[in-house]
């Protein structure tokens, strides 16, 4: 009797170990396998806004966005004089896809692999927006990189810690050109920024209270770009010429067509 009891016991304890994991759903996932960008799950921005002194535009175009090895790449390239459709000029284009429209959830773990070149001023990243009005509707920076391949970092937006804020953290890691998994664990109270499995940043309600609202109880849509310069590089590296936040030999990378933000796979999942 004793026995069957234990059994019974141990049986009840590995099935409520498991029931989180029981859960989990899976409700976005692309590992871009397919012969060309999904746009039924995805939207390619053409750069008509301008923001963050940033030196490219963005474009629709296989040269910048295109999949290879069941791999989704992102790539700057040097485009001497480009107008963009508001008559902007800029020496770079790049790549920006989201799924605004497409997707969007409120809480769970967005998680994607990533691996990206080395080059200061580069400045790919993975993030979450808020449909509406910047930043009332809050942004989470899952991972933004500038070049350097030692770090990557995760920063949380919103009214009253915009900008310039005040959570922001560098996750250090080996070497940020290797395959790596950043994610977000987002809870109606807290924000855990994740990579490679290990708790790296977390930004709670009360915290982000002291400057302001908590702008994290609303939908969020997913965005991969790809930067060049800027004001954040800049503020890391100190590069003014010839172009801000992007040094000489970074140019030249971009140039011989070395720059690259390789994407393996992308996942939103909830309980």
């Amino acid at each position: 009797m004793f026995k069957r009891l234990f059994i019974v016991g141990a049986a009840a304890s590995l099935v409520m170990a498991m029931a989180p994991f029981a859960k989990e759903k899976v409700v976005f996932f692309d590992d871009f396998s397919g012969k060309a960008l999904d746009r039924s799950k995805w939207n390619v921005e053409v750069t008509g806004r301008h923001v963050n002194n940033e030196l490219q535009a963005y474009v629709d175009s296989g040269a910048t966005i295109y999949l290879e090895n069941n791999t989704l790449v992102l790539q700057p390239h040097y485009a001497s004089g480009f107008v963009t459709r508001d008559g902007q000029k800029y020496d770079f284009i790049s790549g920006r896809i989201n799924t605004k429209g497409k997707f969007d959830f409120t809480y769970g773990r967005a998680e994607a692999r990533i691996r990206m070149t080395e080059g200061s001023g580069l400045w790919p990243a993975w993030w979450l927006l808020g449909d509406g009005p910047w930043p009332a509707t809050g942004e989470e920076d899952i991972m933004e990189f500038v070049g350097e391949k030692g770090w990557a970092s995760a920063a949380v937006h919103g009214p009253g810690y915009s900008g310039n804020t005040p959570f922001v953290k560098k996750g250090y890691l080996e070497d940020v050109t290797q395959w790596h998994i950043y994610a977000v664990d987002w809870t109606p109270d807290s924000l855990v920024f994740m990579y490679d499995n290990k708790p790296m940043y977390t930004v709670s309600k009360d915290m982000t209270s002291k400057f302001g609202k908590w702008a994290f109880d609303n939908k969020k849509f997913l965005i991969l770009n790809f930067a060049v310069g800027g004001a954040y590089p800049a503020a890391i590296n100190g590069f003014k010429q010839p172009y801000f936040g992007l040094a000489p030999a970074t140019v030249d990378l971009i140039q011989q067509k070395k720059a690259k933000m390789w994407v393996d796979w992308v996942k939103v999942t909830q309980k």
